[in-house]
């Protein structure tokens, strides 16, 4: 038997395209819920950008700052450090009281000191020693350049001491040079000079009995004896000693 289909043609057409129109708004729903996926995250992705670009220029900004102050810092070390250096040549690097005090433990009772002198020279480098013939040592020193107005002793020194008094005898000046040497204080002692025929005056020293002029001050001694008093003339031993601080080494 045959089927007769009583269905029209434009009924079936219809029945296609509601299917087909079915099909396509569930392809364009599809799509704009994928859309609005994409939005989300895309709209979160920039959100998260922004947040991190915006600490990012917080960090940048933070580390201008520290960079600025860390060049700040910088240049007062700089500062600081050419100050040191200055104060580095200009150091004497000496105690001054302490070798006073040594100075005044080696004299004894029969020396009078009239002056002590600390004079500071530079220290030779290499090719000045080279020029000066005998010469057995190098001391190395820093080279600075002379000024022309003022060339004022800095960077590595040593200083020469200068002793000159009066003794009773040269034995007392021989016997202080054997203690300058001794000294670990002292290197290098010289005997600049010294001569036997100085004269000191002493006021109001006790004469002999012969000497005495009327009208002088008397003193009463153990006895009740009182003696003149007048000015006397000693023969003392007048010397010079050169000598210096042992606050370096040479190489």
């Amino acid at each position: 038997m045959k089927e007769i289909d009583f269905l029209p043609e434009w009924y079936k057409s219809g029945k296609r395209r509601q299917v087909s129109y079915r099909a396509q708004y569930l392809a364009l729903g599809g799509v704009f819920v994928v859309m609005i996926v994409w939005s989300f995250a895309t709209t979160r992705s920039i959100s998260q950008a922004r947040a991190h670009i915006a600490q990012m220029t917080a960090n940048q900004t933070q580390a201008e700052k520290v960079s600025a102050e860390l060049a700040a810092i910088e240049e007062k070390i700089n500062v600081l450090r050419k100050k040191a250096g200055s104060i580095e040549q200009m150091d004497s690097r000496i105690e001054v009281a302490s070798v006073l005090g040594e100075i005044s433990y080696l004299i004894d009772e029969r020396i009078v000191l009239k002056k002590v002198e600390f004079i500071s020279e530079k220290l030779v480098d290499e090719q000045e020693a080279e020029k000066k013939p005998g010469s057995g040592s190098v001391v190395r020193a820093v080279r600075t350049k002379s000024n022309d107005k003022k060339d004022l002793p800095l960077g590595n020194l040593r200083f020469k001491v200068v002793l000159a008094g009066v003794a009773a005898d040269a034995g007392d000046v021989a016997a202080l040079m054997c203690k300058l040497e001794d000294s670990p204080y002292f290197s290098q002692v010289v005997l600049s000079y010294s001569r036997g025929d100085a004269k000191i005056t002493i006021e109001n020293a006790p004469l002999p009995a012969k000497v005495a002029t009327d009208g002088k001050e008397k003193l009463e001694g153990k006895n009740g004896v009182k003696a003149p008093l007048g000015r006397s003339e000693i023969q003392v031993n007048e010397f010079e000693i050169n000598c210096y601080l042992a606050n370096y080494r040479q190489l």
